[in-house]
């Protein structure tokens, strides 16, 4: 199952003209659908395709190959839906945190306001297409722009996945002080210019018995509980770059080295271990849980640009998703994310946190 998601605070259009766009596309996959439904002479069935040439014929063997050889699950544990096209709308919200404390127990909490959209999706087995209306202004009156771009890949054997995240016009403070002298504030805080790339690969060892995608993606049913230990390789390119010279507050607890700049760029390279188990409590439910630690090396440097190193690298990402399917179409989701990153010198602890949960309703059907 592949995914593509980005979130963006920006807006382009007004309000009126956006609901109007979404409308038009909803519209034009509706009539899409149906001329699909009344054309009896073109159909996607895959016996249908492999009559039209030996060309064809080749792909769908390929294809059937390929679908055997990697999604290749015990029914009793896992089942298809049984339909290959599925109508999908989702909310989804995300936030970014970061946790300094310093060398002398000076601490300093961000947590940013939440990114949300509302989206509408049309999907045919692996192939999706959608239309996101960010909501966020509406609930908060927040223009910020922050951005995050997700790109999955599931199948029985294995998972990969492809993210990016930044934020570059800033976040709020929500405590800072000394040990015992925390105070609460809602400081807006601007100087922050954040990016993450990151590339995730891995096997899942009892893939005959559990299915990730029925926990995250709906494109599985998981029939009986059952869970499974995963291993793979995590990368990871990070640039932090935050301006504390307006925070006079603070300038006096941030150390001297720094010169009011916190400055990261650096590139890192992981082992990813973890168990993932799906709990089928009630017929039609799921609860799914996976937790991995990620731990390895990262090179390059930690404030000090012309002192690169390496040092020790320990990362942990945590996911829960609760699943009703009725009758294999109707399906109704729900989840939540947590990646959490740490770096660490001798004058610094930084925890930093990416956030997210989704909410989806979505319906299955076939066109023939």
């Amino acid at each position: 199952m592949a995914r593509f998601e980005r979130s963006n605070q920006k807006e382009a259009t007004s309000p009126r003209r956006r609901i109007q766009r979404l409308a038009r596309a909803i519209l034009l996959l509706i009539a899409f659908s149906g001329a699909f439904s009344s054309a009896s002479a073109i159909s996607f069935d895959l016996d249908s395709i492999a009559a039209w040439g030996k060309f064809p014929r080749f792909c769908v063997g390929v294809y059937r190959w390929g679908d055997h050889f990697f999604n290749n699950y015990d029914s009793t544990y896992v089942e298809s839906t049984g339909k290959r096209w599925n109508i999908k709308i989702k909310s989804d919200s995300w936030s970014d945190t970061y946790d300094f404390r310093f060398d002398n127990r000076y601490r300093m909490e961000m947590l940013s306001d939440p990114s949300s959209s509302l989206g509408f999706y049309l999907t045919y087995m692996a192939v999706s297409v959608g239309y996101d209306v960010n909501i966020s202004k509406y609930f908060t009156g927040n223009d910020r722009v922050r951005e995050r771009f997700s790109f999955q890949f599931n199948c029985a054997l294995f998972a990969a996945e492809v993210f990016t995240y930044s934020n570059d016009v800033g976040t709020t403070i929500r405590r800072m002080g000394m040990p015992g002298e925390v105070e609460k504030v809602n400081l807006d805080f601007s100087g922050i210019n954040n990016h993450t790339l990151g590339v995730d690969l891995y096997y899942f060892f009892n893939h005959r018995h559990y299915s990730q995608a029925a926990a995250f993606n709906y494109s599985k049913i998981q029939r009986k509980s059952s869970g499974s230990m995963y291993a793979g390789f995590s990368y990871l390119d990070e640039s932090y770059n935050f301006d504390f010279s307006s925070l006079p507050e603070a300038d006096s607890e941030i150390p001297t080295t720094w010169e009011h700049n916190y400055r990261v760029d650096s590139k890192s390279y992981a082992i990813k271990f973890g168990y993932a188990y799906n709990w089928v409590f009630h017929p039609g439910w799921c609860l799914g849980i996976s937790e991995s630690p990620i731990i390895g090396v990262r090179k390059g440097h930690i404030n000090h640009p012309g002192e690169k190193s390496t040092t020790f690298l320990l990362n942990n990402r945590f996911r829960l998703g609760l699943v009703y399917n009725l009758r294999k179409r109707w399906f109704f989701g729900a989840s939540g994310n947590v990646m959490s990153g740490l770096i660490n010198d001798p004058e610094h602890t930084l925890i930093a946190n990416t956030l997210s949960g989704e909410l989806s309703i979505g319906y299955r059907f076939d066109l023939w």
